[in-house]
Parts: structure tokens; C-alpha cells; sequence
């Protein structure tokens, strides 16, 4: 089975990226979002990163 990235529906804040993201590499979505703070607090390149991985990962289908 091919493991896809996709945002999330069910450990969503905001858009869905973060959790997402934690459910691909499995792990606390929690932790996920500790190191994204981390990087907007560091220039505010995390906020650029996170609008460009909002617009480029799908959603997550609803069957799947």
C-alpha cells in the first residue's frame, strides 16, 4: 500500500497540516506543531512553508 501525505481530518487546528503530516511520519500531531512554532518564531519561515504545503497537500478522502 503506497502511503500518501494528506491533510488531515481528524487532528486538524487550523487547516489540517500539521496533523497530517504527524499521521504520515506517525507521530503526536502535537510535537508536529511544537516544531512549526519553532520555525515561525525563527524569521517567520514557517508561516511561508506552511500556506505553501495548505495549497499543494490534498485533503484526505473521505473513504480512505
Amino acid at each position: 500500500m503506497n502511503k500518501r501525505l494528506y491533510r488531515s481530518n481528524r487532528n486538524r487546528m487550523l487547516c489540517g497540516v500539521c496533523g497530517g503530516i504527524a499521521e504520515y511520519l506517525n507521530v503526536d500531531p502535537a510535537v508536529v506543531r511544537l516544531v512549526w512554532i519553532v520555525f515561525c518564531a525563527l524569521g517567520g519561515s514557517g508561516a511561508l512553508v506552511y500556506l505553501i504545503a495548505l495549497i499543494l497537500m490534498p485533503r484526505r478522502p473521505v473513504g480512505i
